[in-house]
């Protein structure tokens, strides 16, 4: 049984758009969330952005580093990034296997330096698939877009 379960999402209106990602953490003293937002993004960056955000939050708090985390994506491409593509990439120069530079590299090598922080068990969940926590993130995100493409 994992010490901290995280949900995150992360979206666009429009790939590049306005977009926002969302984490929740629920631990035994209750739920936290926070979201956050850029003008012009992408779905990927996104995705990326919200565990990211998520596992710094969790490192400036008084976890720690062995902390079992259960962290639940609605992405395919963090999930399998994270579990099966990155040592490649970084063996490889960040290269992809067709020898082309990895897309959103900059956020895969912070990702990295989190990831080793704390002992996370990497899950996908569908989206928009009835998960509590998932569809809170999802609202939290287009909540976000909403504001971020209003100038707030």
């Amino acid at each position: 049984m994992a010490d901290i379960i995280i949900y995150t999402d992360g979206g666009c209106s429009g790939n590049p758009g306005p977009g926002a990602w969302a984490f929740v953490i629920k631990t035994e003293e209750g739920m936290k969330h926070r979201s956050g937002g850029e003008m012009a993004t992408t779905n990927n960056r996104m995705e990326l952005s919200a565990v990211i955000n998520a596992l710094a939050y969790l490192g400036g708090q008084s976890f720690r580093n062995d902390t079992a985390v259960e962290l639940f994506t609605d992405s395919q491409y963090v999930k399998k990034g994270i579990t099966e593509w990155i040592e490649k990439w970084k063996s490889a120069g960040w290269k992809t296997a067709a020898k082309k530079p990895v897309k959103n590299q900059d956020l895969w090598k912070r990702l990295l330096a989190l990831r080793d922080r704390f002992a996370v068990q990497w899950n996908w969940v569908p989206g928009h698939s009835g998960h509590q926590l998932n569809e809170l993130c999802d609202r939290l995100v287009k909540q976000k877009i909403r504001e971020v493409s209003r100038g707030g």
